[in-house]
């Protein structure tokens, strides 16, 4: 069965960090571009970084441009998404996403991707 699933959320201060992992079972993230999007209450879903095959595309949402990091973990089938300055506004499930053999050499945020994770939850509050 091939599925996502995420970790390493959970409640921060404001100005703390997280680092969310997103392993795949049952496929390798070697073939795919990953994507992580987030989604607070009452709001619609949102793009917040993906990264291609190779590493070398990364794109991040302008809310989180300069605050958080994606990158492709050793081994490889585990994504990060590393989050520091975390703000309130922060606060949603974070979810990532899939696409396998992906026939554009970009990636992109929006959510037009095959797989998707549970999701897990991301607080930031004092």
């Amino acid at each position: 069965q091939m599925q996502l699933v995420e970790s390493g959320g959970g409640l921060v201060q404001p100005g703390g960090s997280l680092r969310l992992s997103c392993t795949a079972s049952g496929f390798t993230l070697d073939f795919a571009h990953i994507a992580w999007f987030r989604q607070a209450p009452g709001k619609e879903r949102e793009g917040v970084s993906c990264i291609v095959i190779s590493g070398r595309n990364i794109r991040y949402a302008d809310s989180v441009k300069g605050r958080f990091t994606i990158s492709r973990g050793n081994p490889k089938n585990t994504v990060y998404l590393q989050m520091n300055s975390l703000r309130p506004e922060d606060t949603a499930i974070y979810s990532c996403a899939a696409i396998r053999n992906p026939t554009s050499p970009i990636c992109t945020i929006l959510p037009r991707y095959d797989y998707w994770g549970q999701g897990t939850q991301v607080t930031v509050s004092s």
